[in-house]
């Protein structure tokens, strides 16, 4: 056994790159999408590109799943051969029952050695999280270290996003039906947070122009004088992510922008984006993959 090493485990809805993943040495329990008649892996049996664009011509709305504690319970127990100890992160539990189903995959190994931390976030917020784990982790930390800071730190993750509708949040029971019929009686965009685990309207505004325009003034407001770390996300909406990340680059630290997954996309719908934010002073993570990004466009 790997003397005293710590493994991270997140779900798909942290919505992160496989080479990111790969390179930090993520282990990645994906949910389920219930999609045109067929059970597929978040991100493993479909990916983001090919689920927006069958998306507009879909009979039915998508569903989606936890994976079962049995999924959970096997992750656990191959990293545990290797790993002293497992600290798995995962979206909130007021917004998906993939928390719950960790805890049972834990009891089901070895709940001494499996610590299972509710993020309270989703997508970009819970891929930062897992990010500042692994940092963390390099550093020689503890699990009993990693689980603290992350829950110490889970409180000052904003996340800000608008979606082009509120229907797939309505529809998806993600938000409250008279939510979704004000935006849609006076044609106005929303900006959302997650507060309190929760997807959580803060304010409208006319056009989608200005609640990018806010969600850039909100995000900028987190900022402590270090910069932040922060990614972009997006659901097949990359012209507007970067136009985000472009006027976010003077003060981020760490700046990625990244599709959302087909779970997240699920929820969300085709359109959004959106921003995962934190004071880089609280943990900075020195990745920016995101110009090069934007030179392929």
């Amino acid at each position: 056994m790997t003397e005293n090493k710590v493994a991270i485990v997140t779900d798909s809805t942290a919505d992160l790159p496989a080479q990111l993943v790969k390179a930090r040495g993520i282990t990645i329990v994906p949910l389920t999408l219930n999609f045109e008649g067929r059970e597929l892996l978040d991100g493993v049996d479909i990916k983001p590109t090919e689920f927006y664009r069958k998306l507009p011509n879909a009979t039915t709305h998508p569903t989606t799943s936890q994976p079962s504690p049995g999924r959970f319970a096997e992750a656990y127990t191959q990293l545990l051969s290797s790993h002293s100890q497992v600290v798995s992160i995962h979206i909130s539990q007021k917004l998906s029952g993939t928390y719950a189903s960790a805890m049972q995959g834990a009891e089901m190994t070895d709940p001494t050695r499996v610590h299972v931390v509710d993020s309270q976030l989703v997508s970009m917020s819970l891929g930062l999280l897992t990010l500042a784990a692994t940092e963390m982790v390099a550093k020689g930390a503890d699990a009993e270290a990693v689980v603290k800071k992350m829950s110490a730190m889970r409180d000052q993750v904003q996340t800000y996003f608008s979606v082009a509708t509120l229907e797939f949040l309505r529809r998806g029971g993600r938000i409250g039906r008279a939510s979704a019929m004000l935006g849609s009686v006076l044609q106005v965009k929303p900006v959302l947070c997650i507060r309190d685990g929760l997807v959580t309207p803060l304010e409208r505004v006319r056009t989608f122009e200005r609640a990018l325009n806010r969600i850039v003034e909100l995000t900028r407001e987190v900022d402590q004088g270090q910069g932040l770390c922060v990614i972009v996300g997006h659901a097949d909406a990359e012209g507007d992510a970067e136009r985000v990340a472009r006027e976010l680059e003077p003060i981020a630290e760490t700046l990625m922008i990244q599709p959302l997954g087909p779970v997240v996309g699920a929820h969300a719908g085709p359109g959004v984006v959106g921003v995962g934010c934190y004071p880089a002073g609280l943990l900075p993570l020195g990745i920016r993959p995101a110009a090069s990004a934007r030179s392929r466009a």
